[in-house]
């Protein structure tokens, strides 16, 4: 699956990440309010943490061979150090995730991701999401008879301020997805 993901990553739209039930593609635009959101978390994050910490947007994946899952987070909060290498950023090295619902797939980032991420050890999962203005903070991974889940979720409507592991920052101005349409928010 992963050969398949890697030669359909420049031939189609979209994203193509592997999951623990088999491949999701993500037709989500990159562009618009969706990419203007990562930009402003990014910012917001790269303000509130010292400098080895990077919050990193685009490639590599980040890969769990023993689980078989491939994900490409918008946002990945780590250390620099942890960036160095060739191929996939190991999940275990991540401080945290943030990813920006997607217009296209909602599920992807409120279903599938809450439950990859935890089962690839990311010991923070923090979900915005334009549609509505709201998102959620989880953390503190527990077992559970279906594996890893997150056992604590801090939810946040747009405007207040929310912590992402030891860091926290505003979500005043974040923009928003309009309403009935495929079009962003102006």
């Amino acid at each position: 699956m992963r050969d398949f993901v890697q030669s359909m990553d420049d031939a189609l739209p979209g994203r193509f990440e592997i999951t623990k039930e088999g491949i999701v593609h993500d037709l989500r635009d990159p562009g618009g309010r969706h990419a203007l959101t990562t930009a402003h978390i990014r910012k917001r994050l790269e303000q509130v943490t010292s400098e080895e910490i990077v919050a990193h947007t685009g490639e590599p994946d980040v890969e769990d061979e023993s689980e078989g899952i491939m994900r490409r987070p918008d946002i990945m909060v780590i250390a620099e150090a942890d960036m160095e290498g060739e191929g996939s950023f190991d999940p275990r090295t991540l401080i945290a995730t943030v990813e920006i619902v997607s217009r296209s797939n909602p599920d992807n980032d409120w279903v599938t991701k809450m439950r990859d991420y935890p089962l690839m050890g990311i010991p923070v999962y923090a979900v915005f999401d334009p549609r509505t203005g709201t998102g959620a903070v989880f953390t503190d991974i527990h077992p559970t008879p279906a594996g890893p889940r997150y056992a604590t979720r801090k939810d946040f409507v747009y405007g207040e301020d929310v912590t992402i592991g030891d860091w926290t920052i505003s979500t005043d101005g974040l923009p928003l997805y309009e309403k009935g349409t495929g079009e962003p928010a102006r």
